[in-house]
């Protein structure tokens, strides 16, 4: 698989995931369902060219949500928790500050 088709997208927007980025060097990306430790490992260095110290994941079960009259169950999707090495950092928005 190619490192693009592994990470789906970042999740930078949750209170857990700012506190996690401020104290201790981790980011949390949603990533495919089938991909392991070791090949996001790999993905995540090869896409934004940081160091990985230690790849943690998780299934997040899908939610029920009202469909009309209905209900209907939303997909489950895979989270991980990248700690990078001290010192790397990944940038998602260009965050100068502007006076």
């Amino acid at each position: 698989m190619q490192p693009e088709h592994i990470i789906r997208r970042p999740i930078i927007l949750t209170e857990k995931s700012s506190r996690l980025r401020e104290q201790s060097n981790k980011v949390i990306f949603e990533v495919r369902r089938d991909a392991n430790k070791i090949q996001i490992k790999d993905a995540i260095q090869a896409l934004f060219k940081v160091g990985v110290v230690e790849v943690n994941t998780l299934v997040m079960r899908g939610k029920d949500k009202r469909m009309g009259r209905g209900y209907a169950k939303l997909h489950n999707w895979k989270k991980a928790i990248v700690t990078l090495k001290p010192g790397d950092q990944i940038q998602f928005f260009d965050e100068e500050k502007s006076e």
